[in-house]
């Protein structure tokens, strides 16, 4: 057999590539690094500048407005908090009767109501009945709306204010107070104060329902006087507030205060009573 024949080894080699050189070790790609650094100066190299993703930037958006939220109720209920954190012992006391007072009076509303439910079921003359409790609801009402005059057990608060600071918002906070400790009729230098009274600045002055009033401001109220007075005392409350502000504060309580300021009757413009 010459050497120029083909055997079957000649020809594999023959169709194998020639083989590449192999890539050294130094020559394959790595992180371009600077000479001379350490290990440490390498991981801050890596981490600075920071590469921030957009949807990173949004989670961190996210988490700081939820962190400022909550910052600004943690505040609000501190502020809400510090007048009664501070108070002293009688003080907190004399709240938790108030509150007390408040549940109780509540309760009895409701069984009154239940008692008129129980008598109309019960009376052998619903119908004489019904109207003698509809005539006590007007009456009821009348107060409620101003349109009649009231008497009862009360006191008269007196405002003076010579240094002009009492604004129209204090005046409506001590209505507020009032109502909630239970007034069931309020006047306010011969204005009349129901549901939808509404107080403003003018000027110097204070308007209540368009009606310009001037310190001292003589507020009249209807209720429970051991329910009253101590709701405008409260630390935090009322009576502080108005003193801060260098105006003069006086509460005195009678077993018979009259309110005679009277409002005009006014039909709804829209409203109209339902059967249901």
């Amino acid at each position: 057999m010459s050497e120029q024949e083909e055997t079957p080894g000649n020809r594999l080699r023959k169709e194998l590539p020639e083989e590449l050189p192999a890539t050294p070790p130094e020559e394959a790609e790595t992180p371009a690094s600077e000479p001379g650094l350490t290990g440490r100066q390498r991981l801050v190299q890596g981490l600075w500048p920071p590469r921030v993703t957009r949807a990173q930037l949004i989670v961190a958006v996210l988490l700081f407005g939820l962190g400022f939220g909550l910052a600004v109720q943690v505040a609000s209920n501190s502020d809400s908090d510090s007048a009664l954190r501070g108070a002293r012992q009688e003080d907190l006391v004399r709240i938790l009767d108030e509150l007390g007072d408040r549940t109780q009076r509540l309760q009895d509303e409701k069984q009154g109501l239940e008692n008129q439910r129980d008598e109309l079921e019960n009376s052998s003359d619903q119908a004489e009945e019904a109207r003698k409790q509809t005539v006590e609801k007007e009456r009821q009402l009348g107060i409620l709306a101003g349109t009649v005059a009231a008497q009862g057990p009360g006191i008269t608060m007196t405002i003076d204010d010579t240094k002009g600071t009492v604004e129209a918002d204090m005046l409506l906070d001590a209505i507020q107070e009032l109502r909630a400790a239970g007034a069931e009729a309020i006047q306010v230098n011969g204005v009349r104060v129901v549901a939808n009274t509404f107080l403003s600045d003018s000027g110097k002055s204070v308007s209540v329902d368009g009606n310009k009033i001037t310190a001292p401001f003589r507020f009249k109220v209807i209720g429970n006087p051991q329910d009253l007075e101590p709701a405008l005392n409260i630390p935090g409350g009322v009576v502080q507030t108005l003193e801060k502000e260098q105006a003069t504060v006086s509460v005195e309580q009678s077993d018979k205060i009259v309110v005679d300021a009277l409002r005009a009757a006014k039909r709804p413009d829209y409203a109209r009573s339902s059967p249901r």
